[in-house]
């Protein structure tokens, strides 16, 4: 059986995340939603849920398919250009990603009577769409290195070989890795110790490329009743595609007087896929107040996914002028393959709209959701590294999930202003708020603010949008996660440096479409 242990390395050795454990940030990349849609909806913010007419309301409140009077198809193209600024250890660092995505692709079928058959039906419209609408956006590009002298991750395998003496032996785990890469010595005291001589400054290095997204394909079905209250349901199955590509490494800084062991460098590369699907539903409800008011609400179940993670890491060295690889080419190092679920949390939506006649409408969602909720299973059988189940480590998992998230309001606030016959003009503004929890000693934060504009050009048959959407929120990571030291025999406290990571996502799409 593929060992969980194994998979998990990059999370204990090349964290790439804010906290102490990828996996638990991982969760949060699947369950942080934030559908993408049209050109359109873009342009206003996304504020969707009292508005509707918009094939990206499935996504957030399916009873906008009763505003809808024609059938369309439509498609939404997007370029994203993607943009990181680093701090670590006194030094900035920039990286560029350029990408591009179909946002949303939909069929929408409606049949709408008119005249006496109008009048004489409760139900005035019925719609039934079809697609896909993004609703995650996994590419990003990261980098950061600084000069350190107060720790290094050698350290992390050299706890692990002290803490489990029989690690040294197995293959891919962090003793492994440390001993096999003779990036560990033994002492006297039969006690393993680093010979990485970070006291006298290393270099440290991490370079993170993420690629992939979330497609939601949604099957929806809503209508209109009596031009008061409109209601829809959407079955969603959402389908991802996450690729990490992440090397760490160190290096003896010039100068360094204590190098020992003429220590060079050591590099620890990690190649992870996740890949799967999922499915869940959502239902919603718009109610006509009067012709200047409507007032929305929605319930999105969470969503249960099938995944399958695939881990390649490779680790090389170089000491006393020798050069060491374990890798899975060679056979030191395997390739790693785990099957397990994810439950992300379940949301809820308000939203208010007033509707300025023939000249726009002004619209406002609120959202919440829980992500302390999210939880992970895993299959049957033992952990034969540690002895314990696969359960037990996903209750463990699960509890430092609860422990690091909290549940968040956010915020979307647009408006369109008709400024001619056929012309159309947006802008819209969201606030995410943090997810994380205010602990002791944290300062973790992950707001998001997003500010968009757009375009819009709507013919009787046919019609075409521009938007545009930034979005800017910042992260930290470790490029070690914080390990129980006691097994470190060097009798002093060690301090892991932070990264401080600014992201600024730049998203340009254009919809084009038919009413039939």
């Amino acid at each position: 059986m593929n060992n969980l242990k194994l998979v998990l390395l990059s999370a204990m050795l090349l964290t790439v995340n804010c906290l102490a454990a990828q996996d638990i940030n991982q969760a949060f990349n699947f369950s942080n939603l934030s559908v993408q849609g049209t050109a359109r909806s873009m342009g206003f913010g996304n504020g969707l849920g009292s508005i509707g007419g918009d094939f990206g309301s499935l996504s957030v409140n399916p009873a906008g398919l009763g505003v809808y009077r024609s059938s369309e198809i439509a498609i939404t193209p997007t370029i994203n250009m993607n943009n990181s600024s680093t701090d670590f250890l006194g030094v900035n660092t920039t990286d560029n990603n350029l990408s591009s995505n179909i946002n949303h692709f939909g069929l929408v079928l409606t049949n709408a009577p008119k005249g006496e058959r109008y009048e004489h039906r409760n139900w005035k419209t019925v719609s039934f769409a079809i697609g896909i609408n993004k609703v995650a956006d996994f590419n990003r590009n990261y980098s950061y290195t600084g000069k350190n002298t107060t720790s290094s991750a050698s350290m992390e395998l050299q706890a692990d070989a002290n803490k489990n003496p029989q690690d040294t032996g197995i293959s891919g785990t962090l003793g492994y890795l440390g001993y096999q890469g003779y990036l560990l010595n033994i002492d006297s005291n039969n006690k393993f110790y680093s010979i990485v001589p970070y006291k006298g400054g290393i270099n440290q290095t991490n370079s993170v490329q993420q690629s992939g997204g979330i497609n939601e394909f949604v099957l929806s079905l809503g209508g209109n009743y009596k031009e008061k209250l409109m209601l829809g349901f959407t079955v969603g199955i959402p389908t991802v595609v996450y690729n990490l590509n992440s090397q760490y490494t160190e290096t003896v800084a010039s100068g360094n007087t204590s190098n020992t062991y003429n220590f060079t460098s050591f590099n620890y590369n990690q190649n992870i896929s996740v890949t799967g699907g999922g499915i869940n539903a959502k239902i919603g409800a718009i109610l006509k107040l009067n012709d200047l008011i409507r007032i929305g609400a929605s319930f999105h179940t969470p969503t249960y996914y099938s995944l399958e993670e695939t881990s390649t890491p490779e680790m090389y060295s170089q000491v006393n002028g020798n050069k060491y690889a374990l890798t899975v080419p060679n056979g030191a190092l395997n390739q790693n393959i785990f099957d397990y679920t994810l439950t992300t949390p379940w949301k809820g939506v308000l939203s208010g709209a007033v509707i300025l006649r023939k000249l726009g409408f002004i619209t406002a969602d609120v959202e919440y959701v829980d992500y302390s909720t999210m939880r992970y299973q895993y299959p049957g059988g033992y952990d034969n590294n540690n002895g314990t189940t696969f359960q037990q480590e996903a209750s463990s998992m699960n509890s430092n999930i609860s422990n690091s998230y909290q549940a968040t309001v956010n915020y979307r606030l647009g408006a369109e202003i008709k400024l001619a016959q056929y012309l159309m003009v947006r802008g819209g503004v969201g606030y995410y708020g943090n997810p994380y929890k205010a602990t002791s000693g944290s300062n973790y934060n992950a707001q998001r603010l997003d500010i968009s504009c757009g375009l819009g050009f709507h013919f009787h048959h046919f019609f075409t949008d521009f938007g545009f959407l930034q979005s800017n929120y910042m992260r930290q990571e470790q490029p070690y996660s914080s390990v129980d030291y006691t097994n470190i025999p060097i009798g002093k406290i060690i301090t892991i440096p932070t990264a401080k990571i600014n992201y600024v996502l730049n998203t340009v799409a254009l919809t084009i479409g038919f009413k039939f």
